[in-house]
């Protein structure tokens, strides 16, 4: 299973797209993890001096992210659930996907490394090694473009992780790097978001580059 991940502009744009047309406003749904990667800290600024309009981000999982822009209540959306994005564009919801950057999972964990993951090739394999060893995993669990990719590969694994050594954070990438660190658990996380925190948790990239 691929730890590799595309990120989709929508410029996935509302068909409708009332918003900026009525006002100097542009509403943009994107990730918690496009978010905590500092990248719109960047991109924002540069829009607004060169274009005049004020965006207005709206930071949730990918599945929140591309409805909001489906129902209408954003302009634009960036997003990296390349399935889900295809089905709103095939339904008319959505227009002119296009791909604009590239990211990557990447499997986090302690410096101790309880489970013995370092060596690992495959993701599959690091969340056996994980699972058998009872080893604490935290989860988004926020029906994010992560979490479907970390359910992806439990399920190619063979398991379905549970409690006590299963945790949930329900929150988005950043503050779940947080609780990993905090809880010397592993993680999936998508690698922009693990840069931009480096000096605030001690987690160590311990799976990569699958394939």
């Amino acid at each position: 299973m691929p730890l590799r991940l595309l990120l989709a502009l929508g410029l996935l744009l509302v068909a409708s797209a009332p918003a900026a047309a009525q006002s100097p406003v542009v509403i943009l749904s994107t990730t918690t993890s496009t978010q905590d990667s500092g990248l719109l800290d960047v991109l924002v600024p540069m829009f607004e001096k060169q274009t005049g309009f004020t965006v207005k981000t709206i930071a949730v999982g990918t599945g929140q992210a591309l409805a909001l822009a489906a129902r209408g209540e954003a302009d634009v959306t960036l997003a990296h659930a390349p399935a889900l994005e295809k089905t709103y564009v095939a339904n008319g919801k959505l227009l002119n996907r296009r791909l604009v950057m590239y990211n990557d999972f990447v499997v986090l964990g302690p410096e101790a490394d309880p489970a013995g993951l370092r060596g690992a090739k495959k993701a599959a394999g690091a969340f056996r090694r994980i699972a058998a060893a009872g080893a604490r995993f935290v989860s988004r669990g926020d029906k994010s473009g992560t979490h479907a990719r970390e359910l992806a590969l439990w399920k190619a694994a063979g398991l379905t992780p549970a409690s006590p050594w299963y945790i949930e954070s329900g929150q988005g990438m950043g503050a779940t790097l947080g609780i990993a660190d905090d809880r010397r658990a592993y993680t999936l996380a998508d690698r922009a978001t693990y840069l931009a925190f480096t000096r605030r948790v001690a987690l160590k990239i311990l799976v990569e580059g699958d394939p």
